[in-house]
């Protein structure tokens, strides 16, 4: 998640800094392969993330979406539709928690409600 923000905010030329990032932020390589592996999955499918996650927010522009809300919704929503080995639960669970940890009061509601919104997506067809 705060890879993304980063990527968000820098822009793409951040992608070359992403291992010196990883490796400063977890000496485990499994997690930083991982953390990796998703930032950079969820940032080239940008583009189908931002739209499910238009699509299910009701009433909010996807401008007017925080950067830490922004991030948080981009790495679940990219679990969600291209990870079938982590469970959905799991996946709005964590994005729950992050929400929590680095965001404000109603942003865990906001973002359970749009993972559910957008699970209601895709779940028909890709899973």
């Amino acid at each position: 998640m705060q890879a993304l923000y980063q990527l968000d905010v820098q822009g793409p030329d951040m992608l070359e800094h992403l291992g010196q990032f990883f490796r400063e932020a977890n000496p485990d390589d499994f997690v930083r392969k991982l953390a990796s592996d998703w930032s950079k999955g969820t940032w080239e499918n940008l583009e189908q993330c931002d739209e499910l996650i238009t699509g299910s927010t009701i009433k909010w522009q996807f401008t007017r979406l925080s950067p830490v809300d922004k991030s948080i919704l981009r790495l679940a929503v990219y679990q969600l539709k291209f990870c079938p080995d982590i469970p959905p639960k799991v996946v709005i669970n964590e994005a729950i928690e992050l929400a929590k940890k680095y965001s404000t009061d109603k942003s865990p509601a906001f973002v359970n409600g749009v993972l559910d919104a957008v699970l209601k997506k895709i779940l028909p067809r890709d899973r």
